[in-house]
């Protein structure tokens, strides 16, 4: 049965929401929960990335490229990469306050950053660098995005992650990319363990969306 607001019978949105909903707003970032003994077909991996493949891309370029690593000496080198983190003072990341929730979520990237070499497949998107006035971001996120999405819909979990990006010319050595392509992130693919994925604690609407001008409330409830 579909959800109300899905639209009349020939509708071109008759989707079922609550199912639509469901995956929107429980892809979540999974790093420990990652299965990381149970093998991966690369059948599963293609049918996700031909969907992110519909995805828009800018000037419908599609400069987007895929690495799909399975190797174990070449996950096992990314993996020394994504590990080697420079010092704090060095580093990009945001200052972020200690809530209950973040360091959840700095335990959990602790953990990936030590078995990241034994996630059975890594993902680099990697898209040309060159771009319309936001650069060449805009092009392959939402590709990625969409790839993670078909993933969870096929009970695996990813995580954007860059750490490695630090180390970025080394990884492109290894992974063969000639000049003029960025590496995006770096996706680890896995089944998850579980299904009792929720939505996030978020801070509520009115507070970071405005009508017409910053800091006019939307008038919705």
């Amino acid at each position: 049965m579909r959800a109300p607001g899905a639209g009349g019978l020939g509708s071109p949105a008759a989707f079922d929401l609550a199912t639509v909903d469901k995956l929107l707003t429980t892809t979540r970032a999974v790093r420990k929960r990652l299965d990381l003994s149970r093998p991966v077909g690369l059948d599963v991996v293609a049918a996700c990335l031909r969907i992110a493949l519909q995805a828009p891309t800018g000037s419908n370029a599609q400069t987007w490229r895929w690495i799909v690593v399975t190797d174990p000496a070449i996950r096992q080198a990314i993996a020394a990469l994504y590990a080697n983190l420079p010092p704090p003072e060095q580093r990009t990341e945001p200052a972020m306050p200690m809530t209950p929730q973040q360091q959840r979520v700095m335990d959990s990237a602790s953990y990936l950053l030590q078995h990241m070499h034994e996630v059975p497949v890594l993902v680099v998107p990697c898209i040309l660098e060159s771009g319309g006035p936001a650069g060449w971001a805009p092009s392959i996120y939402p590709a990625v995005w969409s790839f993670i999405l078909a993933l969870r819909s096929r009970g695996l979990g990813s995580v954007i992650t860059t750490a490695h990006l630090y180390h970025r010319n080394e990884a492109a050595e290894v992974l063969g990319i000639p000049p003029g392509y960025a590496q995006a992130c770096l996706l680890p693919v896995a089944y998850y363990s579980g299904d009792d994925f929720k939505p996030a604690v978020r801070r509520p609407l009115h507070d970071v969306c405005f009508m017409d001008r910053w800091g006019q409330p939307l008038p919705v409830a």
